[in-house]
Order: structure tokens, then sequence, then C-alpha cells
């Protein structure tokens, strides 16, 4: 039975493009969506944030069921076949994050729906566990492609950290970039999506990929020094699953947001794999236009390779993803336009 799956199209809803296409280009260009919020930030200035300029005043669970609908209807547009047809899984933030926009997901689903108009036969799967969300959703995706449960598997992922107990949370936890502390992120929100069917009719193939986890997660409290231990491990299954190694990987797009912990991890697990001489590996992040996207993270990193990759200007062939979690969980993925892959060279 095999793993691999197609990814078809794609959808996003950000800061920078309301759509996959204007966001891309946005990224590509290096432009940004950060401009001052009506949060406070410490000393009484206003809080940057990248707020999703939506055409209405939409707030809560509205406001995601809204810029979800967007992204999941122009993934659909390419391909009106899987309207009606395509089981759903919803990405969405962790279940323990505070204050979070939507903490009824069986409600929001069905508000989704609504606005969508899908009446689709297959009940709709939640994972809620933040930026690493989309790796789970495209194992439980390849898996029910596999076993021809489905046709086509619908992945969104849409997150907000622009809600006041979020705010509060992280900035309690000296975890937002402010004036006094560089080492934070810039809280955003987003929504993306992509459509995955069986390997044969997508633009880029799912090759391998790897889920785990690390014991000396931002959290810890045991004073665990960081090794690396769980991306190392998530990037090894993902390259044992398509015969590759690391010298191989043309570039890599992370979920970094801008906090030190998680570049530390990045550049950890690429040392500690990468054998021999390799070319330049090129580094993406949407946050350095989006700031934290959350759960939508995982599905803008594959529409930025896939657009990429379209147009000509990816940075090689295969494309490593990859995205972690607060509580340590990890994930990796290798995803292929289908060119020739540089493969191992006998040393």
């Amino acid at each position: 039975m095999t793993l691999e799956l197609d990814i078809v199209s794609i959808g996003m809803v950000t800061a920078v493009g309301l759509d996959a296409p204007s966001a891309c280009a946005a990224m590509r260009a290096k432009l940004d969506g950060f401009q001052e919020t009506r949060f406070v930030g410490p000393g009484g200035g206003w809080l940057v944030g990248a707020p999703v300029p939506l055409p209405r005043k939409f707030t809560g669970e509205k406001r995601l069921a809204h810029m979800a609908a967007a992204a999941i209807l122009e993934a659909f547009e390419p391909v009106p076949d899987a309207h009606g047809t395509a089981a759903l899984i919803l990405c969405l933030a962790e279940e323990d994050r505070p204050g979070r926009l939507a903490p009824e997901a069986a409600r929001l689903a069905a508000r989704i729906a609504e606005i969508t108009g899908i009446a689709s036969p297959y009940r709709t799967r939640i994972v809620a566990h933040g930026r690493p969300s989309g790796h789970v959703a495209l194992d439980q995706a390849r898996r029910l492609l596999a076993d021809r449960s489905v046709p086509y598997v619908m992945i969104c992922g849409v997150d907000s950290y622009l809600a006041g107990l979020t705010i509060d949370h992280y900035l309690a936890e000296r975890r937002l970039l402010t004036p006094d502390n560089p080492n934070g992120f810039i809280p955003g929100e987003a929504a993306a999506a992509i459509l995955c069917t069986r390997p044969g009719g997508g633009t880029m193939r799912l090759l391998g990929l790897g889920l785990a986890r690390e014991p000396a997660y931002i959290y810890n409290h045991t004073d665990l020094p960081l090794r690396g231990d769980g991306m190392t491990a998530a990037y090894r299954m993902a390259l044992d699953a398509s015969g590759m190694e690391m010298r191989d990987v043309g570039y890599r797009i992370s979920d970094l947001i801008g906090e030190s912990y998680f570049f530390k991890q990045a550049a950890i697990a690429s040392l500690r794999l990468v054998r021999g001489h390799h070319g330049f590996q090129d580094f993406w992040s949407p946050a350095e236009s989006l700031g934290n996207v959350g759960a939508a993270v995982v599905p803008m990193t594959v529409g930025m390779a896939i657009t990429a990759a379209k147009k000509g200007y990816d940075r090689g062939d295969p494309v490593l993803i990859e995205s972690s979690g607060d509580d340590g969980a990890c994930g990796a993925m290798l995803l292929t336009a289908g060119r020739m892959p540089r493969r191992r060279v006998a040393a």
C-alpha cells in the first residue's frame, strides 16, 4: 500500500493577500502585513501584529470560519469535481491555548460547511495541535487515500493569535516581540488549504513524512539541553521514506516564528544529518511576512512550495518542510515537483 499523495490545488487568506497568487507574490517580494493592533503592549504602546484585512469586520469564530471558507473555495476552483466528494481535515490551535477564537471545533466546522456549501458525506476530522497540525493531517490524508476511502482530502488550517486572552498569555510568558523583548514572535492570523488526491494527478507529490517529539521542548522544566532529537528524528523518517539524504534536499521551508529556540532546533537537526558536500540550501519562512499564523502554517508552506515550483523560482527539488510545536511535537516532509532530484553520489 503506497502512502504517497499528490497536492492538486491550494488556497490562502493572509495579511498580505486574500488569495494564494497574491499572498505568494507578496511573500516572494518580502512584503509584510505588520501593523499596530488594538492590543496594548508593555509600556503602553500598541502591539504589532499581522491581521488579515477582511472586507467585513468579522470577529471570533465567525472570522475564522470565513477565512477558512475562502481558502477552501479557492482550492476547489480548479477541481470542481472534488466539491462534495472530498473529506475535510481541519487544523486548529492547540486545545490548551488560552483565548482560542473557536473553542468548539465541531461548531466551527459546521459553520464552514454552511458558508462553503460543502455537503461531503465524510465526517470532518479535527487536528488541534497548533503549527504541526498540518503534518499530522497529511499523515491522516495519505492513509485515507491509500485505502481508497475517499477520492480527495481537503486539509485546511486556520488560526489567529490576535485575541485578548491569547495576547495576555504570551505577553506574560515573554514570547511576543516587543521593544523590550527581541526574542519573540509577532502574532498573526491566516487560513490556508491544500487539496490532496492519490498519486498521479497533482502538482507536487509527498515523498516522505516524519513525526516525532522533542523531549527538551521550549516549556520543559527539567532543564534538558536542546539536542534537536525530535526534529532530527522527523527529518530522518521523511528522508528514509523517500530514499534520500539531507544533502539531496534542494531547499527548506520552516515554520520558524522568530524565537531563537526554534532557529537552534532547525540548525541542529540539519547539522546532525548533513554528510558530504552539498550545494547552498535556501531557507524560507512565511513568518517573515505574516508573523506566527499557528495551525495555518503547514498548508501555507506547501502552497508556497507549489507556487514557487509552478513559477520557476523554487530553489531546488525536493523541498523539505518542517514544523514544531510548543509541546515538542515535530513534523517534516519531503515534496517533489517531479523534476529529477539530486540523488546521492557514491563517495
